[in-house]
């Protein structure tokens, strides 16, 4: 596809993840900077994502939200990258797997954490994640030493989950365990995550003068 990608974002917000998978792809695209109070609620954008939130991406006549389908899309539109294991490699499963567990129990065990949100003893079996101690362990044991998450490679897989890690541990969310510190040091050392930093951390600079 060649079609024109368009990225909408606030550089406080989940779209600096898509900010550093965008930089992965190597392929150009243009910036939409929406503010939350105004332009993320006004019917322009709420027409792309009728939640008013941010990310958000328009590849020609295709409109993705939410970051880890985000991520999962530019992955297979611009599979040169090497940003997810082809289809039919027996990699293909852990990268699902580990991309959407990211999604689901480490995003919300996270979130509740970080809002108080306590599951009651005996009701773990009705929140996906069950516990957050559960899901720390699984994270922890599915990185290893020093590996990626699915084979000896880093794909989009690495990029979502290491991002919640890198955020996680920077507001005390998520407990610095040296084996979270090592994988995260790794992937923020990537050249297109110091970038993506770069770039979003310059839109969050109040204007000269």
């Amino acid at each position: 596809m060649t079609d024109e990608i368009v990225f909408y974002t606030n550089p406080m917000s989940r779209g600096r993840v898509v900010r550093w998978m965008l930089e992965e792809t190597g392929q150009p695209y243009r910036t939409e900077l929406l503010d939350y109070a105004t332009t993320m609620k006004a019917p322009g954008y709420l027409a792309i994502n009728p939640m008013g939130k941010v990310p958000a991406l328009r590849h020609g006549d295709a409109v993705v939200t939410e970051t880890s389908a985000i991520c999962a899309y530019l992955a297979d539109a611009f599979p040169d990258a090497g940003l997810a294991p082809p289809p039919g490699d027996r990699n293909r499963g852990a990268y699902y797997r580990w991309l959407f567990f990211a999604a689901g129990p480490l995003e919300a065990a996270v979130t509740n954490k970080a809002l108080g949100v306590a599951v009651p003893e005996g009701r773990e079996r009705m929140v996906g994640y069950g516990t957050f101690d559960a899901v720390m362990a699984a994270v922890e044991g599915a990185l290893g030493a020093d590996g990626y998450l699915a084979g000896d490679r880093f794909t989009a897989a690495d990029l979502y989950l290491g991002s919640q890690l890198g955020f996680g541990m920077m507001f005390g969310t998520i407990e610095k365990r040296p084996v979270f510190e090592r994988y995260w040091a790794r992937l923020a050392a990537r050249p297109a995550a110091v970038r993506a930093r770069e770039i979003d951390d310059a839109a969050m600079a109040p204007p000269a003068g």
